[in-house]
């Protein structure tokens, strides 16, 4: 089976100007990134600001381009100019702000745009934007001003957007970073019901240790490099190491951490409140 997304030694690195336009410094975004996705799989990219994350992400979507190594994605090679647009209708992107996503003044209008720019005839569209807008639930908001939404709706709309472009796989660059707990449970939800129902790739790229509870598999990131990968259970058996990392866990993890370190019979890795209770009852 070919890889959705496969980085070989990828780097990046930002060149830093005087106001003359010398090069100053040279700072590296990436450092020798190995990653690989198979179609179909939820994946998560956990690290702080500045850990290069967001530059991966961009990356994906082909909003900038190695300075090292190769990025295929669904086979094709970011580094070609030619592939551009291709990869962009391949791998859809969400970003932090969807303020900055939407640009109509009806729903159902501005999740329309995006498949009306790619050529797709106008009889599809409706049918695409009806589908995209019942697949995150704001069926029912469709012909509201997207300014009357809260920011959880507001995500939801900017990710049917991307949906209604039809998209194999979806970049969620920290969707939830701006809303409420109710706003980034939906959010969420909404990725992990597109993965599992329609079979999409989703790569959540996100700084909160809940949100990758769930995921099929886990790349940690800091200073450029992927400091540990696996499944959620296995990172989150290293609690030690990931607070060494200055990352946090999620709470359950914790609790089951320290009574364990107390000498309770736990086992490493517990990820839900069901699974701690049923550990405590054992």
């Amino acid at each position: 089976m070919r890889s959705m997304i496969n980085a070989k030694q990828l780097t990046h690195e930002f060149f830093r100007r005087d106001e003359e336009g010398n090069v100053e410094g040279i700072s590296v975004a990436l450092d020798h990134v190995d990653l690989d996705v198979e179609p179909g799989q939820f994946i998560a990219i956990l690290g702080h600001n500045g850990s290069g994350k967001s530059t991966l992400a961009k990356h994906i979507n082909a909003l900038l381009t190695p300075s090292e190594g190769t990025l295929i994605v669904d086979g094709k090679d970011v580094s070609n100019p030619s592939n551009t647009l291709d990869i962009r209708e391949t791998a859809g992107m969400v970003f932090q702000n969807p303020d900055n996503q939407i640009i109509a003044t009806v729903v159902e209008e501005d999740v329309g745009f995006g498949p009306e720019n790619i050529g797709v005839p106008t009889e599809e569209i409706w049918q695409r934007v009806e589908s995209a807008l019942k697949g995150v639930g704001m069926w029912k908001y469709r012909s509201h001003s997207p300014n009357r939404l809260s920011g959880g709706q507001k995500q939801r709309v900017a990710i049917a957007g991307v949906m209604a472009m039809e998209p194999k796989c979806i970049i969620l660059d920290e969707p939830t970073a701006m809303l409420d707990p109710d706003g980034r449970a939906e959010v969420i939800r909404v990725a992990h019901e597109l993965n599992k129902k329609k079979g999409i790739t989703v790569i959540l790229i996100t700084h909160y240790m809940e949100e990758v509870v769930g995921a099929d598999y886990v790349y940690v990131m800091e200073k450029g490099h992927i400091i540990m990968d696996g499944t959620p259970r296995e990172i989150f058996s290293r609690v030690s190491e990931l607070i060494a990392h200055r990352l946090t866990v999620p709470q359950i993890t914790l609790l089951a951490h320290e009574l364990k370190k107390s000498g309770m019979d736990i086992p490493d890795g517990i990820l839900t409140r069901e699974e701690l209770i049923e550990a405590l009852c054992r």
